[in-house]
């Protein structure tokens, strides 16, 4: 009979020792997930700015392109668009510092 309990009393500490295991590697599991998620997050914030710093820059060469015309509405447009700019950031700077 006590050859018995021993032996269950080492089944139960393998038991235990296997479910410490399988806990450490759900919470190993779920950091990777985490991190994929993360890394997916930071990709596609990647690919909107990528996305955006084209648009941006295809909207100031047409902007350039008609100050060049020397058509006066658009010099007015462009230059009223760089007073905003620089004004605008003027205010986040003495908003943020």
């Amino acid at each position: 009979m006590s050859e018995a309990y021993e032996r269950e009393r080492q089944n139960n500490s393998r038991l235990d020792e296997l479910a410490s295991k399988v806990s450490a590697l759900r919470g190993v599991t779920i950091d990777i997930y985490d991190n994929a998620r993360d890394q997916h997050v930071i990709d596609n914030s990647n690919e909107i700015f990528s996305s955006f710093s084209t648009s941006l820059k295809g909207s100031a060469s047409r902007l350039g392109r008609m100050a060049q015309s020397g058509n006066k509405v658009a010099v007015l447009k462009l230059a009223g668009i760089i007073t905003v700019v620089v004004v605008l950031l003027w205010w986040i700077w003495k908003v943020v510092f």
